[in-house]
């Protein structure tokens, strides 16, 4: 067991080491934009992803939003369980975050969308409305790339297929993007 933990650690810290930080910083400075120009940011996800998702949003409307000028503007789509259900229900799986976008997304905010595979059809119908739409779309993904890969205007892949690994650097990269707005005066400020 303890060999299997060791890799484990191994594979996770290259995983980690894959996290491109010119892009995460340049990811930031698109929340700080939207931050400045008001603009509401969306987050959604399967699975793990959904919860870090959740995690993110948590973290970033009210832990980042203390140390900013303005209050972040962000929801996470995944959070409304009974809407979700609806949509599924009444129309299909695939709508449950397309349809909740077009109550509340307008051209200029910003859909980042968190996912191992970057294939899942839910997410991909969300950010091909988005394209459409002129709404700007980020997707955090793992190394299988998928079609959110070509179809975001933004992606940033990590260098892993295992899930539990590509989940955990996702939540780095959210991390990273709160923190910088919680620890840095320049971002805090007009």
């Amino acid at each position: 067991m303890k060999a299997y933990l060791e890799n484990y650690l191994d594979e996770h810290k290259k995983a980690v080491e894959s996290i491109p930080v010119d892009a995460v910083e340049d990811l930031i400075r698109d929340f700080r934009r939207a931050l400045e120009e008001d603009r509401q940011i969306f987050l959604f996800g399967n699975g793990g992803s959904a919860s870090n998702c959740s995690h993110f949003i948590t973290d970033l409307g009210k832990s980042s939003s203390d140390k900013a000028f303005r209050r972040f503007r962000c929801l996470s789509l995944n959070e409304n369980l009974s809407w979700i259900t609806a949509i599924g229900n009444d129309y299909a799986y695939e709508d449950i975050y397309l349809r909740q976008l077009e109550n509340y997304a307008r051209p200029g905010d910003i859909v980042m969308v968190l996912s191992v595979s970057g294939s899942s059809p839910n997410l991909v119908k969300a950010v091909e409305w988005c394209k459409q739409q002129g709404i700007r779309t980020v997707a955090l993904l793992g190394a299988q790339r998928g079609k959110l890969a070509t179809l975001a205007d933004k992606q940033i892949v990590i260098d892993s297929t295992h899930y539990g690994r590509v989940e955990d650097c996702h939540m780095h990269i959210c991390h990273m993007i709160c923190y910088a707005f919680i620890e840095n005066e320049e971002l805090q400020g007009r």
